[in-house]
């Protein structure tokens, strides 16, 4: 697979894991198309892609919006004829905690998170279908299968996308078509950066905030390049041996592997530490993982 011509679409390809996948992907044989909100926003991308040696195509296109996705997509079939990989990648962050987080920001987060994802799936489905081959890779997080401290709507977004992403490898399985789900724990990416606020209005939460950037911290120390998640893309569309899941990154293996042998008391009990020094060891103990800084 990959010299056959084949096209591949990476949503919000103009930084970060996206940016790295486009080109990982492109190094390895496929046509690419990147989707960005504005053409001008390519601009690193493409000169990233020059320098390995290859080309992207770009489409300007908004995941949270039905009109947008529904013509950005049609415009990649009407150009490439054809759509066998898509990379739904385009994401937002959210901190709060569930008292301080109003509904519109559950509503914003989700709209990108879980309806872009699935704007674009359904734009790509029916053509995929026809051809009865293709493989839809969902870069969820690894706050899709751990609640993460004080985000609570991207947590939320991740989990329903993990949802939606397990229903969907079933209902497509009968027309050869895959779904993979990549769960990145920390890597080098814009999204950190872009993801600094933290309500603390109500002044009760301060130790869930400072405890959420210290987790941040201490993966930004140690975070993976992002061309090793492009990798695992890679790996999970042309693999013979197809998994749903593909956990990546700082973290994100230590974290999936131990939160189901982790006791919902000691889950709880987790939070109810004062102690920082203490939750970290605590932390640390349950999921074997270093926050400490």
């Amino acid at each position: 697979m990959g010299d056959n011509n084949e096209v591949a679409v990476v949503t919000g390809a103009n930084s970060g894991i996206g940016r790295a996948t486009a080109i990982h992907l492109a190094r390895n044989g496929y046509t690419v198309f990147g989707t960005a909100r504005g053409l001008e926003k390519a601009r690193k991308a493409d000169s990233m892609a020059a320098e390995a040696g290859v080309q992207l195509q770009w489409v300007e296109m908004d995941v949270a919006d039905d009109a947008s996705t529904s013509a950005g997509l049609a415009e990649v079939l009407e150009r490439a004829g054809r759509v066998d990989v898509l990379v739904n990648n385009a994401g937002v962050g959210g901190n709060a905690v569930v008292e301080e987080c109003p509904p519109s920001l559950y509503h914003e987060v989700m709209n990108v998170n879980l309806y872009g994802v699935v704007r674009c799936v359904q734009a790509v489905l029916p053509h995929m279908r026809e051809r009865g081959s293709g493989t839809i890779v969902n870069i969820s997080s690894v706050v899709g299968r751990f609640a993460a401290l004080a985000q609570a709507p991207y947590v939320a977004s991740k989990w329903a996308l993990e949802a939606m992403s397990e229903g969907l490898a079933q209902e497509v399985a009968p027309f050869g078509i895959r779904v993979a789900m990549v769960e990145p724990g920390i890597t080098k990416s814009a999204i950190f950066a872009k993801n600094i606020d933290a309500p603390n209005s109500s002044g009760a939460y301060e130790a869930h905030y400072r405890r959420m950037f210290q987790f941040y911290a201490a993966g930004m120390a140690q975070a993976t390049d992002p061309f090793e998640v492009g990798a695992v893309v890679l790996n999970a569309i042309r693999t013979s041996e197809p998994r749903l899941r593909y956990p990546v990154s700082w973290g994100g293996p230590e974290l999936l592997a131990n939160r189901p042998l982790v006791s919902d008391a000691d889950w709880v009990a987790l939070g109810a530490i004062e102690s920082d020094a203490e939750y970290t060891a605590e932390f640390e103990r349950l999921f074997g993982v270093r926050i400490a800084t």
